[in-house]
């Protein structure tokens, strides 16, 4: 049976002025099959708002799993076209909305209306792209489903998003709320069988999702559980929760306003829409003015948790904890865990450690500066996790091309400034290519737009080189270079329940894919740019005494590869690992010292070997991170030599000693790259961070390097 019901929401999630603020969407309700019609400025069909006035005139069709399709014509709607492909440095959104958003549509979202748990869509996420898996939001103890509005925009474009709603006033049991969305799982899973779908629990959602999965175990689900309330337990607060219950109805308008702190940061709160790169005083000017507006809009706490709400909330997170932690055992699904490490609430840290060691396929991350509410703090998008962790993907099997989403503006913001903004600013690169004509020239322009292009170079120590390679490409020509690395920084070897998002993370998510023949013959095959390093770990690990020395494989693979779709070859050196570190302890010193040479031996025994039929050094190489001494940095230079076109020439490559012949060039052209580099940075008057830094303290630009010939 249906009922109709009102359920206002803030019209900030109405993502085109021209729509009326009120527009029906229809919502699956706890009893089961039945749907209601809700009301709401915040709620679309499918990510598109439609009028009151469409839905009298029967303009919308049911599409299953208690949505609704907007059934109009095309001319009257607005266009909302997303390509099939997201652009590289696409505009994300993330930072565009803040708690004072998740506050302003909280006070709407509230009004009784005497409904049931039921699900809607924000419009604020759009239309993903096509073939994209759903998300369901499973809301933590307010339970308005809006714990996601700072990520809304990011993950729209990447996933079908549902947010589950529990009314204020609504007393559905734990197990109640389990079956609800269970049924929605299963209802998903029987539509589109080989799709994942993610379940995004925030603290008390954390268990509710690992009982849905627990009781799911064939459906293939992915668990992203943000500090989960299976610790409630061990909560810092139980021994004020008898309080809670005996204090007077006139003292508990307090409380949401004591939780409200317990629960998250207010400052990082505060900071979620302040650009990080400003100047400090501009930082602090714009945190001094949203603190003010945001501290008044926490009275609507009083509102979301009444003091019978809270009371009944407490029983449920009791049971909803021990509910799921009988069921540990029985959860098949991948699953994230985000800790936060200021978590006044719950003891997250230590419970992602157990959950870890618990559940059969768990890796976690922490985050040691956020509180409880980590998804409605400063950080980086859940999106960026997402794809950082190799969560993201698209059917049964990950797959690292088709799979690939490219870094958005605001990640590539973060990565450069944020992560490695350091090592940029201390090594100051200098990018230099060749064009057709020979001429050395400044800047990138030697290098083809067109793909498929292969570059192929000199791996320097730790691959210091990567970062500002990648930046360069991306800020100079709009283009992403897809890495090719090392496996283990995907499998999961080195994961351990004390990870924070790190340098490995940022890889992923800026293009790197583990190194296969059939991921170099995919990334070839959509005409990407593919960085490539047929010396690999052999020259990033190298000993003393090798620096800018190449241990390059006989297999002249990767040229006949290249012929296959007319890749261009472009050979590069890069040279300035040795003006920023001395290696003090390489794999020989590491071996002779007792214990940490058997931590090494043992890291060797699990490493994964990547040529199976390639014999000597380059094949054997074992990891390890050596002992490095920093110094006072000097700078990287960049060469991209004379680009090679392969186009034409698959037949004459397929013979082995034209390839072999092709191969040596190669190598001798990265070779005369980095005499180039080793030579011209001796003329190089501000090689030295100093005089670099006095440079721009006078002049303030771009600084110079030496002459070119």
């Amino acid at each position: 049976m249906a009922s109709v019901i009102n359920f206002p929401v803030s019209p900030s999630f109405v993502i085109n002025s021209q729509y009326k603020t009120s527009f029906g969407a229809r919502a699956q309700s706890v009893g089961g099959g039945d749907s209601t019609v809700l009301s709401s400025g915040s709620i679309a069909v499918n990510g598109a708002p439609v009028s009151r006035e469409k839905e009298k005139n029967g303009a919308l069709t049911d599409v299953g799993n208690g949505t609704l399709k907007p059934r109009v014509e095309k001319k009257k709607l607005v266009k909302n076209v997303i390509s099939e492909e997201l652009e590289v440095l696409w505009d994300d959104g993330y930072g565009t909305d803040s708690v004072k958003d998740y506050l302003d549509a909280a006070k709407e979202i509230i009004k009784p209306d005497g409904g049931p748990p039921r699900w809607f869509c924000p419009v604020d996420c759009g239309r993903p792209l096509k073939g994209s898996p759903t998300l369901l939001f499973l809301p933590g103890i307010d339970g308005l489903g809006l714990g996601l509005i700072l990520h809304h925009k990011p993950l729209g474009k990447a996933f079908e998003v549902r947010c589950l709603h529990i009314p204020v006033y609504d007393r559905t049991p734990f197990e109640g709320l389990v079956k609800f969305v269970e049924e929605t799982v299963r209802r998903e899973h029987a539509s589109s069988p080989e799709k994942p779908i993610y379940l995004v629990g925030d603290s008390f959602g954390g268990c509710l999702a690992l009982a849905v999965a627990a009781r799911n175990p064939t459906i293939d689900l992915i668990l992203i559980l943000s500090n989960p309330a299976t610790s409630f337990g061990r909560s810092q607060l139980q021994p004020l929760f008898p309080i809670l219950k005996a204090m007077p109805d006139e003292l508990h308008c307090a409380v949401p306003y004591l939780l409200s702190y317990v629960m998250g940061d207010p400052i990082k709160m505060a900071m979620v829409n302040i650009e990080n790169r400003l100047p400090p005083r501009i930082k602090l000017e714009q945190l001094s003015n949203n603190l003010p507006a945001l501290l008044p809009r926490l009275s609507v706490m009083s509102d979301i948790i009444p003091k019978d709400t809270l009371l009944w909330k407490l029983k449920l997170l009791k049971s909803a904890s021990a509910y799921a932690n009988s069921r540990l055992h029985a959860v098949k699904a991948e699953v994230l865990v985000l800790a936060s490490g200021k978590d006044n609430m719950l003891p997250s840290e230590d419970e992602a450690k157990r959950l870890n060691n618990s559940l059969q396929n768990c890796i976690v991350r922490n985050f040691k500066d956020n509180g409880h509410t980590l998804l409605l703090e400063e950080g980086i998008s859940l999106l960026t996790i997402i794809k950082g962790t190799c969560k993201y993907r698209r059917s049964r099997k990950l797959d690292s091309v088709a799979d690939f989403l490219p870094p958005s503006r605001q990640e590539f913001k973060y990565a450069f400034d944020q992560v490695v903004g350091l090592l940029r600013v201390a090594s100051s690169s200098v990018m230099l290519s060749t064009l057709e004509d020979g001429k050395i020239v400044k800047g990138l322009a030697g290098v083809p737009n067109e793909g498929p292009v292969l570059l192929v170079g000199y791996h320097m120590l730790l691959g210091f080189e990567l970062y500002s390679l990648v930046e360069e490409f991306l800020r100079e020509k709009n283009i992403m270079v897809h890495g090719i690395a090392h496996p283990e920084i995907f499998l999961g070897r080195l994961e351990n329940p004390s990870n924070e998002f790190s340098m490995t993370d940022w890889l992923k998510v800026m293009g790197a894919v583990p190194v296969a023949a059939r991921n170099l013959f995919k990334l070839l095959s959509t005409k990407s740019h593919v960085l490539l390093y047929p010396g690999g770990a052999r020259e990033a690990l190298h000993y003393k005494g090798e620096e800018y020395k190449l241990f390059w494989p006989e297999q002249q693979e990767f040229v006949r590869m290249a012929a296959r779709f007319g890749a261009t070859i472009v050979p590069f050196g890069a040279v300035g690992e040795d003006d920023i570190a001395d290696l003090v302890l390489d794999y020989k010193d590491l071996m002779s010292i007792p214990v940490i040479n058997d931590c090494v031996r043992e890291l060797a025994r699990d490493t994964v070997n990547i040529r199976d039929d390639t014999r000597g050094e380059v094949a054997n190489q074992a990891l390890f991170f050596p002992g490095l001494l920093p110094k006072v940095p000097g700078r990287f230079y960049y060469l991209f030599g004379k680009p090679i076109q392969t186009k034409g020439r698959e037949v004459s490559l397929k013979d082995k000693e034209n390839a072999n012949e092709l191969y040596l060039h190669i190598k001798s052209q990265v070779e005369r790259c980095l005499d180039y580099l080793l030579k011209k940075r001796e003329e190089d008057p501000y090689r030295n961070i100093i005089d670099r830094t006095a440079y721009r303290a006078v002049y303030g630009d771009e600084v110079p390097t030496f002459k070119l010939d």
